[in-house]
């Protein structure tokens, strides 16, 4: 099995133009050539050769009292390495893993230039935590190949970086509300058996869906990205297992996608091929799995996506008139589009976050000079270690109080109720 990660240092003195596009490139086409064949690990029976390699140069605590790590996904489609980097800076920290990935509308010269780009930052190296996807494949976001491409990432992390705790999957248009040190801090008080996932009730849901239409996706079977469309046959309501929806958003423990990916239950891999026909699957698939499932079914399920929707994106959230979105249950939001001067507004007043660089915390508090433009840390602080705001604070106390409630329910699965942090 080949060497399945690559990392590269620019030396001090500087190559000319052309030597270092061509090494680079070499490399580069190193990590996607590899990073293909990790993609295709349960093909070869060998995989114990490149396992020592995988782990984070500075390896974070792990046990009850530090910190959690969280898996973070980010799809990219064309065009967007710049808005993926600006997102991987936003919400990163040493402790937490970083698979990003195009889909195949992205050129083969893009994924090069963003495992380039990648890989070649001082601070990604230092901390070996940030992982390209070389495999391409068609992705719509919102069907049945989105499940699957979700799948697939979780797999991937589970095979080449199995310490994390959470799997938090974003896109492009997503943009975090706080700090790395306030989630962390939130989510140290969690029990790692918490999952967030807006959900309905089976009865709401079908009111809302009609699950009996049978939806297919091209982007399954074919190359370049399709529309999905509908088929005249109906098919009848299942009776083997009740239909659970809500939100398409979600933060998942490594617990649970075992038990989608690797366990010896048939129940997900079912639902899986059941839900390949239907509308927005990404919608109802794990909200399924999970109240059908006897083990999960008794789970802490905190019924909240943490998320902020950004419903008009061009009427400007004021954050400094009006704070609310702040002293919410959100930690992320959506949807964005590029270069939106609400990106900005919360990478100042939010994350405290300068253009270009990494945001502020214990990891990262003392700054100096640095040749590499893209990085404003080369004195690193203590990785363990997490400092929260006022908001984390705040964040960790709607945790525990919904972590409590949760535990009183009956069954969560038959309940619905929204919860929100007053306001301050």
């Amino acid at each position: 099995m080949s060497k399945c990660k690559v990392l590269w240092l620019i030396p001090a003195g500087g190559y000319s133009y052309k030597s270092w596009v061509v090494m680079s490139s070499a490399v580069a086409l190193m990590v996607l050539v590899t990073w293909s064949q990790v993609s295709d690990t349960e093909k070869s029976p060998n995989t114990t050769s490149y396992a020592h390699l995988l782990q984070p140069r500075r390896s974070p605590s792990k046990g009850p009292n530090a910190p959690p790590i969280l898996a973070y996904w980010i799809l990219g489609s064309r065009g967007e390495n710049r808005r993926i980097l600006r997102l991987l800076k936003a919400i990163y920290h040493p402790r937490n893993h970083y698979l990003l990935q195009l889909d195949s509308a992205a050129s083969y010269h893009q994924r090069l230039e963003l495992s380039i780009l990648t890989h070649s930052d001082t601070v990604f190296q230092e901390f070996g935590n940030v992982d390209v996807v070389g495999q391409s494949y068609a992705v719509n976001p919102m069907a049945a190949s989105g499940l699957a491409a979700l799948l697939h990432a979780a797999a991937l992390l589970l095979r080449i970086r199995p310490d994390w705790d959470w799997f938090i999957p974003l896109s492009t248009s997503d943009y975090p509300l706080l700090p790395q040190d306030d989630i962390l801090y939130a989510f140290t008080s969690l029990p790692r058996d918490v999952i967030f996932m807006g959900y309905n009730n089976a009865t709401s849901f079908h009111k809302r869906q009609n699950v009996s239409q049978i939806a297919v996706d091209p982007n399954i079977y074919l190359k370049e990205k399709s529309s999905v469309f509908y088929a005249a046959e109906t098919r009848e309501k299942p009776d083997a297992f009740e239909i659970f929806g809500g939100s398409p958003w979600m933060v998942l423990t490594r617990g649970f996608l075992e038990h989608c990916v690797t366990g010896l239950d048939n129940l997900p891999r079912k639902l899986l091929m059941y839900f390949n026909n239907v509308v927005f699957p990404l919608e109802s698939y794990f909200q399924t799995v999970l109240c059908n499932t006897p083990d999960f079914q008794k789970t802490i399920l905190v019924n909240d996506d943490l998320r902020h929707s950004v419903h008009n994106i061009e009427a400007h959230l004021s954050y400094r008139d009006d704070p609310s979105i702040v002293h919410r249950a959100a930690v992320f939001a959506t949807p964005f589009r590029e270069d939106d001067p609400q990106l900005q507004e919360i990478d100042e007043k939010l994350l405290h976050r300068a253009p270009g660089r990494f945001v502020p915390g214990e990891w990262c508090n003392q700054t100096a000079p640095s040749s590499n433009a893209t990085t404003s840390t080369s004195i690193w602080g203590d990785i363990d270690a997490v400092q929260p705001r006022i908001q984390g604070v705040e964040l960790k106390k709607f945790f525990l109080r919904l972590v409590e409630e949760n535990k009183m329910a009956s069954n969560q699965c038959t309940t619905y109720v929204m919860h929100e942090i007053p306001k301050a």
